[in-house]
């Protein structure tokens, strides 16, 4: 009986796997309505009161996404105020949802990243992942990934769909 042997270990595809770079708990959402007269009646006085009385060490070293979860109309300095707050706590402060937090966390760390290891090599950008890891993600990091490797494949090693190839 023949040796069965592992060509994808042997051979010289590099896997980059953006769940690597998940930011976990490092992502914060934010509801402002929490603050409002009822959840949704911003009242200046009561809002300030109640920014200043709350424990803006909690988001230390967070991405926070502010956001309003009820239909309140509110003016562009109700979540700049907030902002005011976390500044000094927050690694950054993002008006969105979590998962728009998300993708700048990502953003940041791909711009901030080494890419050397993949210059001229071929690549799997591994699209399988246990963490839900954006759609709008895997977009920034081919960009990146394209100025450096040779040739990059989208998925697992055993089932790589073809994206990129150097000419």
């Amino acid at each position: 009986m023949d040796e069965i042997v592992n060509k994808v270990a042997n051979s010289k595809l590099l896997v980059f796997d953006l769940e690597d770079y998940y930011p976990d708990d490092h992502v914060i959402a934010v509801d402002i309505s929490q603050w409002l007269f009822g959840g949704f009646i911003l009242k200046e006085a009561e809002f300030r009161e109640q920014l200043k009385n709350t424990d803006w060490s909690l988001y230390e070293d967070k991405y926070v996404a502010l956001f309003c979860s009820e239909d309140a109309i509110l003016p562009a300095w109700a979540y700049t105020l907030v902002a005011v707050h976390l500044a000094p706590f927050a690694l950054k402060v993002i008006h969105g949802d979590k998962k728009t937090a998300i993708i700048d966390w990502y953003q940041d760390i791909l711009n901030k990243l080494d890419y050397t290891e993949y210059f001229e090599k071929p690549l799997i950008l591994k699209g399988c992942s246990k963490k839900e890891v954006p759609n709008e993600v895997y977009t920034l990091a081919i960009q990146k990934l394209m100025k450096v490797s040779k040739s990059i494949m989208f998925g697992e090693a055993c089932s790589a769909v073809p994206l990129f190839k150097k000419k």
